[in-house]
């Protein structure tokens, strides 16, 4: 009893400090840290007799050095590739390009409302390529303002629908996409992608764009009517646009390891190649095209450090993230909470649709408060497998719509980088972008826990 008190107040304390902007990681390292010790003063074991380093105390920085290992081996040499990749795309024009060409089309529609659900489906592609939620929100307000501009948008629906773009795009170079599939046990990300996520999010994306169409719409006339129409106040000095002097065939670079991850998947099932070697290839043809085109051996080889420095950030923002939400559930593990929860719901009737809704409203509240979902998707996500099973249900029925709640909540808060940003590029308060986004994100919201009902019980 006394164990489960220490793990709810350390709990308790870890969430607030997230939600009062605290740094996440070190939060959980701390919260982590704190519980292995207390069940070492309790009188349990952090480590099992086989991975124990033969001193107790010394035991818990050894718990979180084979995380860091466990990390590395798994999801994390992943992640910190991807995130590389990103970062020499970026540098070479690339992203700048693709971006160029998916959104030449839209300058023939004319209509602004018809431009809404086309501008949030096609934001919500080209976040596969550019998964930072705030930073692609920038380039599509740099890239897309002059057709925005052209076909009347109001500067408020504009900031609403890019600020929702990037949420819950299926795809297997989402870093917490890898997560997920590595710890809910499938052999391949796409596995997960295709059959699990895809058939969720997919029809939840298309009924966001729907219902952002009449919200905007509602909300314009609204404005119109009460004359707070705020018109032409984009502040264009913050609309800086890539300028890139790269080729257009450049465009490819940047979906060629979604390309040949799919089609290996399809067509070579059998053969053992994974996303690490599929985006080193796909980095390698990049640099000898820059090569090519620039005919400059030493310049290219120094852009090369460009894509270490994006794995570092990739180590930084997203791996430690990891091991420290890690950490946090070693601790809940040490302390005996999680075989507490476990047998608790043991055995219990609709317990799915209990754990489904408590874990989704844990993080969506979590995610409101702090402008931050991944820190609570990372957290909980390790503990859905044992939870689940105990319970008798699929961990499938948990872990999806928590991952997409995490992702959908973000830019309804009031203090998520992304609104931060457009709310400064359209020069409102933050409250007044929220009031764009609430709605079609909650629709998706609702529209994820009902198919996740639907499709899991």
């Amino acid at each position: 009893m006394l164990a489960a008190l220490i793990s709810v107040i350390v709990l308790v304390l870890a969430g607030w400090a997230i939600a009062k902007n605290y740094d996440a990681k070190v939060v959980l390292f701390a919260a982590g840290l704190i519980l292995m010790y207390a069940a070492l003063l309790l009188g349990h074991d952090v480590l099992a007799a086989k991975a124990t380093s033969g001193l107790s105390w010394v035991d818990p920085f050894k718990a979180i050095k084979d995380l860091f290992v466990r990390q590395y081996s798994n999801a994390g040499l992943i992640i910190l590739t991807l995130f590389g990749f990103a970062a020499y795309m970026s540098h070479i024009g690339a992203n700048a390009m693709v971006i160029r060409v998916m959104s030449r089309p839209l300058a023939h529609v004319h209509s602004p409302y018809v431009l809404v659900p086309l501008v949030f489906w096609l934001g919500t592609l080209l976040s596969i390529i550019i998964p930072s939620a705030s930073s692609l929100a920038v380039i599509l307000m740099a890239t897309l303002y002059p057709v925005l501009k052209a076909a009347k948008m109001s500067p408020l629906t504009a900031a609403g629908v890019i600020a929702t773009t990037a949420t819950i795009v299926p795809t297997p170079l989402g870093g917490d996409n890898v997560v997920a599939a590595r710890v809910l046990g499938f052999e391949h990300v796409v596995d997960y992608v295709f059959y699990h996520h895809a058939p969720i999010s997919i029809p939840a994306i298309i009924i966001m764009g729907i219902v952002h169409y009449f919200w905007q719409r509602w909300e314009d006339k609204k404005d119109l009517e009460s004359g707070k129409v705020i018109a032409g106040s984009i502040d264009e000095s913050k609309l800086e646009e890539d300028e890139t002097d790269a080729p257009v065939w450049y465009a490819i670079f940047p979906v060629l390891p979604l390309i040949l991850t799919i089609f290996f998947w399809a067509c070579f099932k059998s053969v053992k190649i994974g996303l690490v070697e599929i985006t080193l290839f796909s980095f390698v043809c990049a640099f000898i095209a820059e090569l090519v085109r620039k005919k400059n051996m030493k310049g290219s080889m120094k852009d090369v450090n460009l894509f270490f420095r994006g794995m570092g950030d990739g180590f930084s923002k997203v791996v430690v993230l990891i091991v420290a939400a890690s950490t946090m559930v070693a601790g809940l593990s040490a302390m005996g909470l999680i075989s507490m929860i476990s047998s608790s719901v043991s055995g219990v009737e609709n317990a799915g649709a209990g754990l489904m809704l408590a874990f989704s409203g844990i993080t969506a509240l979590i995610t409101f408060i702090s402008g931050s979902g991944n820190a609570v998707f990372y957290s909980f996500i390790e503990l859905i497998p044992q939870l689940a099973e105990k319970a008798g249900i699929d961990p499938l029925m948990v872990a999806l719509p928590m991952q997409h709640t995490s992702n959908l909540i973000r830019a309804v808060s009031p203090v998520s980088a992304v609104v931060i940003i457009v709310s400064a590029v359209v020069k409102v308060n933050p409250l007044m972008v929220v009031k764009r986004t609430a709605v079609p994100l909650l629709s998706g919201f609702v529209a994820v826990l009902v198919i996740s009902l639907i499709r899991y019980m």
